[in-house]
């Protein structure tokens, strides 16, 4: 306040304000705080609208308060301020993702709130793979090692979109453990109390919460279990990246990629991807993402270091229509005699009433070779496993004596150790992996789209530790065959439905 405003003579705009702020329970004096207030409201003011009072060139300063030094047992409130010595790294101008995927939607999303636009090839349509057919359910604590950061951070973000993006499809709901059988004569009960869906009126022995949150939760519907449409979120999050930034998507196929050595400068190593060849022509790129599913083994032909070993998952799901809304239970079933172990997620905001019913058995598995050869648009629903689950679904519920809507079928992208490939493709400085989500592809997604996004823009995930889903991790060595177990979906390390 003490410096005129040279109004005739603008600013440059300041570097970057880091601000760190040490809290504490016991109290500053008050005149200390109040000067402190006072010099980070203008600092933050300045920094906000890109100018400074006072000369350009002059450095933020440090500002420390510290208690008296009679107060032994008293802390410090520590406050500083420092600015970057160098200038932010500019924005990549040509960020290209390969899928239109909710993989790369949420990445392109995340991109766009840092104002970066992108560009997804995509050879069929939007979602039209897994990520138009997948059931959407979410479990917040259903993680275990090296997955349970990205079970509890990608909950959260998916409740954050769910009201940005005005999602129908998403809410929260209890899930039940049922097991097929004769039917118990306590069940009538517990439908009467709201404690299982009045839906699940066949040959049930057992129906309970899988996650039981508690009584004050369960009264506020604050479950640990949701869902989502995840088309829906696809097409919303490839959306908002285009009104937010100019994204786009294009249709093409994805053929190979154009490299050249990486420049020294910088510490840069390694060889840069400049561009991808797509229907034959090349297209520029700055920043490249692999995130095409189980396709997304293609890329080991395209650099010689990369062993990307992916397991494609294809298993068959039948979606009914029911003449009313359904109550919101998730089920997680046992095996039955005819070899099911069903999912059934009733959808939310569905004028169809939608019905979804998977975990009918009978998967196949294409490994890296064979997946080379099929087309998202070219897999197809096993009609036998489908009849198994069209009559497993009529034992447990009058919903499935109806015949259903949709018979249909998708690859699940599955790596050898059930982790998700998300880094850097090693020996190159600007491509990257983001696939073999598992059976998890839905729920990950947003913590996908946003730890890439900060790995692309910062060179580091920030809100969670990518290293144990390193793309290199089979790169230079043997794969291991005893690395192919617990695959399928799991509740905190205990197998929970189908297995592969």
């Amino acid at each position: 306040n003490r410096m005129p405003c040279q109004k005739d003579h603008p600013f440059p705009r300041p570097n970057p304000v880091r601000v760190y702020l040490l809290s504490s329970i016991h109290p500053v004096p008050s005149n200390m705080a109040r000067r402190m207030r006072l010099a980070l409201s203008a600092m933050l003011v300045g920094a906000a609208t890109g100018f400074l009072v006072g000369p350009a060139a002059a450095p933020l300063p440090s500002i420390t308060a510290a208690a008296p030094r009679n107060a032994a047992r008293r802390s410090c409130l520590t406050m500083t301020m420092t600015t970057d010595e160098q200038s932010p790294p500019s924005l990549p101008a040509n960020v290209v993702l390969c899928g239109g995927g909710i993989q790369s939607a949420a990445i392109a999303y995340y991109l766009s709130e840092r104002g970066v636009s992108s560009t997804v090839i995509e050879q069929c349509e939007v979602a039209c793979a897994a990520s138009g057919k997948a059931g959407g359910f979410l479990a917040r604590n259903w993680g275990a090692g090296a997955t349970s950061q990205l079970h509890q951070v990608s909950f959260k973000l998916h409740q954050e979109l769910a009201e940005d993006l005005s999602l129908q499809g998403y809410r929260k709901l209890p899930t039940l453990a049922v097991t097929p059988g004769s039917r118990s004569p306590d069940l009538g009960s517990l439908a009467d109390k709201g404690q299982i869906p009045a839906w699940l009126d066949g040959d049930v022995e057992k129906a309970s919460l899988l996650d039981d949150p508690g009584l004050v939760r369960r009264s506020m519907n604050n479950w640990d279990t949701a869902q989502t449409d995840p088309r829906e979120l696809t097409e919303k999050l490839l959306a908002a990246a285009a009104a937010k930034a100019g994204s786009r998507v294009v249709t093409g196929t994805v053929q190979g990629v154009v490299r050249e050595s990486c420049s020294e400068n910088g510490g840069e190593r390694g060889e840069r991807v400049t561009g991808l060849i797509v229907d034959g022509e090349e297209v520029a790129a700055d920043v490249c993402v692999f995130a095409m599913g189980p396709w997304t083994c293609l890329i080991e032909d395209w650099f010689e270091d990369l062993t990307l070993p992916m397991q494609g998952i294809c298993s068959t799901s039948v979606v009914y229509r029911a003449a009313a809304a359904v109550d919101a239970f998730a089920l997680f079933c046992g095996e039955d005699e005819l070899g099911c172990n069903l999912e059934v997620y009733p959808r939310a905001a569905s004028a169809e009433h939608e019905v979804y019913v998977c975990g009918v058995g009978g998967s196949r598995y294409l490994n890296n070779a064979q997946l080379k050869q099929v087309r998202p648009d070219g897999i197809e629903a096993d009609a036998v496993r489908a009849e198994a689950g069209q009559q497993a679904f009529a034992a447990l519920s009058s919903l499935g004596l109806a015949a259903p809507q949709t018979t249909q079928a998708c690859l699940r992208p599955c790596p050898p150790d059930a982790l998700p490939y998300l880094g850097a493709v090693p020996g190159t400085c600007n491509a990257y992996a983001a696939a073999g989500h598992n059976c998890w592809g839905i729920l990950w997604a947003p913590v996908t789209g946003k730890a890439m996004a900060e790995l692309i823009l910062e060179g580091t995930s920030n809100c969670v530790d990518l290293a144990p889903f390193d793309p290199a991790r089979f790169s230079g060595g043997e794969e291991s065959a005893s690395a192919r177990t617990g695959r399928g979906r799991q509740r905190a390390g205990e197998p929970v439905g189908e297995q592969w």
